[in-house]
This record gives C-alpha cells, structure tokens and sequence, in this order.
C-alpha cells in the first residue's frame, strides 16, 4: 500500500492524536489504528465521543474488522480517507488475509468517508438497499459541510462511494468457517441502517442503532426505531459494539440508557403537542431530565426533539 505526503502527514496527525498504533522504526505503511481485540478474530477501534472536529481528525465513531480463515470484513470505514487508510493498516498488520468485505452500516460520513481506501484495496462495499438513494440524495451535502467542519486538507481524496452489494433484508457473508449474518432495519436511526452479527463470537456491530454515552442522534423515526429495539434486543449476542461509546459493552442491557432516553423525549412531546404547545417552544424542554446523563447532549437533543416532533404530532 503506497503512501503519498499527505497521506503520510495525515497519519502522523493521527498518531499525534492517540489514534495510531506506532512501533519504533515502524514505516507508515505499517501504521494502523488502536484497534482491540474484543473476541478471537474480532477488532474494534473506539472513537471519541466528541463532534468531528481538525483535532480528532473526525475519528468519532466506532469501527472494526472480523477474520475468517480466508478473509476479513470490516466494519464501517470512518470519518476520511486516512482514517480508512489506518483502519486498512491496521489490518494489514493482524493477518495477511484478504480484506474481500466493507459493510457500511449506515449514511454517515463519520462511518462512510473512509470508503475509497477499502474500493481502491478490492473489497466490496455492501450497505442496506436504501443506501445508495440515500447517498445520491445526500453525498454533496455531507462534503460541502464536512470540508467547513474538517477542513481542505483532511478532506482530500474523499469520494462519496457507493455499495456494490444491497442487504435487502438478511444476507449471509462467508469469511471461511466465519458467517456474518446482515440484517436492514426499517427506518430508525436513518432509513438505511445495518446491523453486523458474527456467529462464531456472538458480537453484534450495531452501528448507531444503539449509542452508548454519547446522546443518540435521530435522522429516521423515533417510532421506528422504539418499535424495532425489540427485535435488535433478540438478536443472541453476548456483546454489542455500538455506533458510539463505549465498546464492546453487555447486550443486551446496553439498550437500556437509550430506550429510557426515547421514554422521556417521547412523553415530553406528547404531554407538549397535547397542550398545544409550538414546536419551537416544546423542543427547548423536551428530554432535558436526560441532560446529564449524556455527551454531546446540547449539540444533538433539540435537533432530536423537532425531528420527533413533527412525526409524533402525526400519531
């Protein structure tokens, strides 16, 4: 895997801030992510809770890659090229098999932006079959507005990349004596969320279908998503690596922060749309018993409380 300056520099960024795993002597195309092994043959890296910013290179969410005897699949791709470049080192550095597998687990550019490291290595890019409509729909918007949050120079090589393989409801992928079973949600967190379950360890990549610490971010259906946690709670995993937060965490009692989160974001709007209450007033109120319970709280719960609000006043 070549390495050209600013790729280079980036990843030195990257090891600046605590993301890379660095050896001594290592050369930078031996430079990989701060990834865990969670179970045999399963790697996470964890993000920082924070918004993307320069500092962090955007390195928000969290991603990771299963091995199977003939090859890999990894799971989302990150926040830039480079941190999908690091991803792709730092399995480069665990094992030689072949990376035949990207599974996106939804549309958002802190889990897709490193997608193009992934296509130009030769794996295929497999997300839920309303992805590419998303993407098409939103691709120019998320560059426009990641290259004010990020910056020219991290946002360099970016392409919005499409997936090559739908997950129309359940799909099965093989990594030798390894199976990954896909499964597309309705529309919760987004309209286009997957959720990764590995057999073999029973860890569940959940995407940001569920959110550990950091507030959950509502871009689908409040209610959609409220109806499905059922059937994510059924899901035979032992260990859950959300979208955000701490990870891997117990399952399925990491569902508990969020689904209380939802019970007073949704009381609290109710109790306002049946008072009468405008949506501009109610969403400065609605879920803030939840204020101290979460990060990023402030950044995310009004936008959260007007999507809510428009869908609830439709019940």
């Amino acid at each position: 895997m070549a390495f050209d300056p600013l790729r280079r520099a980036l990843l030195t960024g990257l090891a600046g801030a605590g993301l890379l795993a660095l050896a001594p002597r290592q050369s930078p195309a031996a430079t990989g992510l701060a990834v865990r092994e969670i179970a045999d043959g399963v790697f996470v890296f964890q993000g920082v809770s924070e918004m993307a910013t320069p500092k962090n290179h955007g390195a928000v969410a969290n991603l990771g890659f299963v091995v199977g005897r003939e090859a890999v699949a990894a799971i989302d791709s990150g926040g830039s090229l480079v941190e999908g470049l690091a991803l792709l080192a730092a399995i480069r550095a665990t094992t030689d098999r072949p990376v035949r597998f990207l599974v996106a687990t939804h549309m958002h550019p802190d889990h897709i932006f490193g997608n193009a490291a992934f296509r130009d290595a030769g794996a295929t890019i497999v997300g839920h079959r309303n992805l590419p409509r998303a993407l098409a729909a939103r691709g120019d918007h998320y560059l426009k507005s990641y290259r004010r949050q990020l910056g020219e120079e991290l946002m360099k090589g970016i392409e919005i990349v499409l997936p090559s393989m739908l997950v129309e409801d359940r799909l099965e992928i093989d990594l030798g004596g390894r199976v990954l079973e896909l499964r597309a949600w309705e529309a919760a967190h987004t309209d286009n969320d997957v959720t990764i379950y590995d057999v073999s360890s029973k860890v569940l990549f959940a995407g940001d279908l569920v959110f550990l610490g950091h507030v959950p971010t509502l871009d689908g259906s409040l209610l959609g998503w409220m109806r499905q946690i059922p059937q994510l709670a059924a899901i035979p995993a032992r260990a859950v690596v959300a979208g955000h937060g701490e990870a891997p965490a117990d399952w399925p009692a990491a569902l508990d922060p969020q689904l209380r989160y939802f019970g007073v974001l949704a009381g609290d709007l109710r109790q306002a749309i049946a008072a009468g209450t405008p949506l501009a007033k109610a969403v400065k109120t609605a879920g803030r018993a939840e204020r101290d319970a979460w990060k990023l709280f402030d950044e995310y719960n009004e936008r959260n409380a007007t999507a809510a609000y428009a869908e609830l006043e439709w019940e």
